[in-house]
């Protein structure tokens, strides 16, 4: 404005020699042309500012992003995702963190796009029971998996203030572990007929794109958690991230006193009776699971007494802090058969189902008796996050347990089978366990595990800590006839750990079996650690590119309760016997 002025003074001072009115006229004149000539001076400066300020925003903005999404395995859908949604996004991307709650989302957008197009397709006619089955389940698991994206973004807007930054960073990965692992599982229910894989062609790109945005945001988490906790380990040389020993446990600094009593508490709100001859509130298990509370901070034990409870249970995400406890593990049995050659999923074959967070189990016989000729049929699936199950026997034959998501622990506890009988993404940790594997059908080989990691950056994992693997009595006398295995890779990134446990000659001297050919053989890690036993000699094992023999005191403790799956943060609360380290 004050340009302005200045020019409208100095042609009024030259017109004092004109005559007024052709003074008037070309004062006019002057002032109009001038008015416009600046204006198209200012326009063109404040053209070449935007240009230029847009050019450095945008220059800065994707130097961001193409950074943030470089630690990636899929760097390209990355970069092209996040800086197209981006680019209409009221809030600009300064930050790692600004382009990991973007790329969240998008998957989000993603997975609500695959639930609409499973609807429409359990609409059609024609699909066979296992298809409208498996259709169910990617239902269910988008619902878990929605859930785990929505508190990923909860939890990284809070971060790192809300947390420690080593239990913020188990928190994400656990969780976009997990929404990874739910797509695969969605898939892996069209493997049986080639009429399901008709129906898997249709899911496939959909399920595929979601499960890449969702190893990427993990990978930008971990290489940003990561980041902070080297800085905060310099920082304040180790202080904020040791444990510190109070009353024989473990537990973190960052625990306050108060939290710790708390978790030592048994907090139990509220207990029901589920007796089957109608002596107690409930004569099934099942009705007293739905009776029970939604979203209970606190403990609700549902008491089973001795008997044999012929029913499929589950214990939906919504039903958190539950605990069923029996009379006995030979005494109180929860059985069942549905398996996958009678037409059920995997996933939907299990006798009891638990996903509600927290789930505690003791005392309790988990069982499915489909028998050996059934393929799969599951015992025991636990996709709770932070569940654990004491003195319980888990008996099937092909696929017994499957740890399918999140952190569990498994302690004094029999496992039996024989095909992959221990499979699933879980993080899942087995101490002191009894793990026997049983007389399969002829021509069949057993396999312990059947770890099933996709995604080098996922923190899960089987790790068998002091336990004992051998054979049942109908396995034992024949042994000789049916060749067993410590594991096969049922993914790409497979990972089991056997650490301190007693191994009997029923395991092959190699030790480990190939799934298919040579698939995952340099990507898997199946690693030994100061086991004994007639079974437990690694000279005449596997000679893949994925198998070691660990000898660092440092590296086995990764594979610890207290290291893998945030142990010294749960475990007391849970009143089981548990050790956190290798001692």
């Amino acid at each position: 404005m004050t340009r302005i002025k200045d020019i409208l003074t100095k042609f009024s001072d030259s017109g004092k020699h004109i005559s007024s009115a052709k003074k008037h006229k070309k004062i006019f004149l002057a002032v109009f042309a001038s008015l416009v000539i600046l204006a198209a001076i200012i326009g063109i400066v404040a053209g070449v500012n935007s240009r230029n300020n847009s050019d450095e925003t945008d220059t800065s903005h994707h130097a961001i992003v193409k950074s943030a999404c470089s630690s990636t395995l899929y760097p390209d859908l990355c970069f092209s995702e996040v800086a197209s949604a981006s680019a209409a996004a009221t809030k600009k991307v300064t930050s790692q963190k600004d382009v990991i709650e973007l790329s969240l989302n998008i998957t989000t957008t993603a997975v609500e796009h695959n639930y609409f197009k499973i609807k429409k397709l359990l609409a059609k006619k024609g699909l066979t029971e296992r298809e409208k089955t498996a259709l169910h389940d990617c239902l269910e698991t988008i619902d878990e998996t929605l859930d785990e994206l929505h508190q990923a973004v909860e939890d990284l807007h809070e971060y790192p203030n809300k947390k420690s930054l080593t239990q913020h960073a188990d928190d994400l990965k656990t969780l976009m572990s997990a929404a990874m692992t739910n797509q695969e599982t969605c898939l892996d229910g069209f493997s049986h007929d080639e009429a399901d894989k008709k129906v898997r062609k249709v899911l496939i790109a959909g399920e595929k794109y979601v499960e890449k945005m969702c190893s990427n945001a993990l990978a930008m988490i971990k290489n940003m958690t990561d980041t902070d906790i080297a800085n905060e380990m310099r920082k304040t040389s180790n202080r904020k991230l040791k444990e510190e020993e109070i009353d024989g446990v473990a537990w973190p600094e960052w625990l306050l006193a108060g939290d710790r009593r708390l978790l030592q508490s048994s907090s139990v709100t509220h207990d029901v009776v589920v007796a089957a001859d109608g002596s107690g509130n409930y004569k099934t298990v099942s009705e007293a699971v739905a009776k029970a509370p939604e979203k209970s901070s606190k403990r609700y034990v549902i008491k089973i007494k001795a008997g044999v409870y012929r029913e499929n249970v589950e214990v939906p995400k919504k039903k958190t802090n539950i605990m069923f406890m029996g009379e006995g593990r030979t005494r109180t049995i929860i059985t069942g058969n549905r398996n996958v050659a009678d037409g059920s999923t995997t996933f939907h074959s299990a006798t009891v189902a638990v996903v509600g967070e927290r789930f505690l189990a003791r005392d309790i016989t988990f069982q499915n008796t489909a028998g050996p000729s059934k393929h799969q049929a599951v015992a025991l699936r636990v996709g709770s996050d932070l569940s654990a199950f004491y003195q319980c026997d888990i008996l099937a034959y092909q696929d017994s347990l499957y740890v399918h998501s999140n952190r569990q622990f498994y302690v004094n506890c029999l496992i039996a089978g024989t095909v992959d009988f221990i499979f699933g993404n879980a993080a899942a940790v087995l101490q002191n366990c009894d793990i026997h594997a049983r007389r399969p059908n002829s021509g069949q080989k057993n396999m312990v595990t059947a770890q099933g990691r996709t995604d080098p950056n996922q923190n899960t994992g089987i790790v068998i800590q002091k336990c004992r693997i051998g054979a049942t009595s109908d396995l034992q006398s024949v042994r000789s006839n049916f060749a067993t295995y410590l594991g096969r890779p049922w993914k790409e990134y497979s990972r089991t750990v056997i650490i301190q446990t007693s191994i009997t000659d029923v395991i092959h001297s190699a030790g480990w079996h190939e799934w298919s050919g040579s698939f995952a053989l340099k990507t898997l890690f199946y690693g030994e650690y100061q086991n004994t036993g007639a079974g437990a000699g690694t000279s005449g094992r596997v000679k893949w590119e994925g198998f070691k023999v660990i000898t660092s005191v440092s590296e086995a403790q990764a594979y610890t309760p207290g290291r893998f799956i945030a142990g010294g943060s749960w475990l007391s609360a849970t009143g089981f016997p548990f050790a956190l380290g290798l001692s």
